[in-house]
């Protein structure tokens, strides 16, 4: 009969524990709660602070249950954020469910390690939507809960620029940086909308005005932005106010689908559509193109899904379900562009900016964690833990080609077919 190894660690119990669980060897090293270690030799070093982990695991073997122990402070990684979990996605990021493991095969270790116990409750930084998915009252809850958790807090990860969604970098050189980056996407946007002095542009989900005032103070349009996050708002109407823009931009706190503005002469959804959802796109997109003049320009950016799950397959509640987006939906390209000419749109350009993606949520972990004792005061730990996890894992999403962002353009066409678009693509740029 084989005797126990009375030289093995917790660690080590704690690492063969895990791959049962998992059911694939662990490619990361474990530092248990005692200060023991296992695992590869130079891999990163995921520490293991307290037992809860485990048993979030063992109720939850799956990115949830990780992401969960993370936020809760209950494991931490030392070394590259970015090189751990690539090497764990595998394992978590992407697993369909839960492994079917018998509970005979990990009870006396778990035991041993005494992490059995009931289903630890999670993190209060976790939030459950209620009511019926993309009403009025559930949207404005699930916007609250991402975009009202402080300026302040908003100012550190984003910067100077206060742009939450992807730069545009046209240089490589070392004093070009992240607010660069996000005044060439800005102005990108606005050359392809074909923005002209007296214009009206509506922009939807304005964020916190970034756009609409350099449409304003470059272009010399008139535009209304519109949010449902009532600290977006304020802080952009003080913007607004201090560059002197209030007779060019109005900031409102309105739902898209109370809008009976126009027409206007182009439109901007940036960032906006992921909140939207697949089922009422139709609706939005119908929305977007009656507000419209003929003529009129859309420029849609949205990030998409490159690699969707089959029809019908069954939806696993993930880390960005539950902490960062609820009830926000990623369709393919194509997708998109269909319920748009569906509505009436035609489509003239479809622009992928993966890569950008990728390099901006990088300058946002930096910023993050340059600046992480102040983060951490105003938004609290698992907030923060939240975010630096959410940005980390999306850079490598993008990174890795599973998820992608486009701009689309498209233009609302007169009557008898003529478009008022320049006639070659160079000529979109101005």
């Amino acid at each position: 009969m084989p005797t126990k190894n009375t030289h093995e660690t917790t660690a080590d119990r704690l690492k063969s524990l895990l791959e049962t669980l998992l059911q694939t060897p662990l490619p990361v090293r474990l530092q248990a709660w005692d200060g023991t270690r296992s695992g590869p030799a130079g891999a990163p070093l995921v520490i293991v602070r307290h037992r809860r982990a485990l048993r979030r695991l063992m109720w939850q073997p799956d990115q949830l249950g990780l992401a969960r122990a993370y936020v809760a402070g209950e494991i931490d990684v030392e070394g590259d954020l970015y090189d751990a979990l690539a090497r764990l996605a595998p394992l978590l990021w992407n697993s369909p469910g839960a492994p079917d493991v018998p509970l005979r095969a990990i009870a006396g270790e778990a035991l041993r390690l005494g992490i059995i116990g009931s289903r630890p409750k999670p993190p209060p930084e976790e939030m459950v939507v209620t009511g019926s998915r993309h009403s009025r009252g559930r949207d404005r809850r699930a916007i609250s809960h991402h975009y009202d958790v402080g300026n302040d807090f908003y100012r550190i990860v984003l910067g100077e620029s206060m742009v939450y969604s992807c730069a545009y970098w046209t240089s490589d050189d070392p004093g070009y940086g992240l607010a660069d980056a996000q005044r060439d996407k800005l102005d990108l946007i606005c050359r392809k909308l074909g923005l002209q002095p007296g214009m009206r542009l509506l922009d939807v989900g304005c964020g916190w005005g970034a756009l609409a005032m350099h449409a304003a103070r470059e272009y010399g349009v008139h535009v209304l932005g519109i949010t449902l996050s009532t600290e977006q708002a304020d802080f952009a109407r003080k913007q607004v106010a201090a560059a002197g823009l209030g007779h060019q931009v109005e900031i409102r706190v309105q739902d898209y689908r109370d809008l009976d503005d126009g027409p206007f002469d182009a439109i901007s959804s940036v960032g906006m559509a992921e909140h939207v959802g697949t089922g009422p796109y139709r609706e939005y997109a119908g929305i977007l193109y009656r507000q419209l003049k003929p003529g009129g320009r859309l420029l849609n950016h949205q990030i998409s899904a490159l690699h969707p799950a089959p029809a019908g397959a069954p939806r696993q509640r993930s880390f960005i379900d539950a902490y960062v987006f609820p009830d926000g939906e990623l369709a393919p390209a194509g997708t998109t562009v269909t319920l748009l000419e569906d509505a009436g749109f035609e489509v003239r350009d479809v622009h992928a900016l993966r890569e950008h993606y990728g390099r901006t949520l990088r300058a946002w972990v930096v910023n993050l964690e340059s600046d992480w004792a102040a983060a951490v005061d105003l938004a609290g730990p698992g907030r923060a833990r939240v975010w630096r996890l959410y940005m980390a894992a999306s850079a490598l999403a993008f990174e890795q080609a599973r998820i992608g962002v486009n701009q689309v353009l498209a233009v609302k066409a007169h009557r008898d077919g003529t478009s008022d678009l320049p006639p070659t693509r160079g000529g979109l740029l101005g």
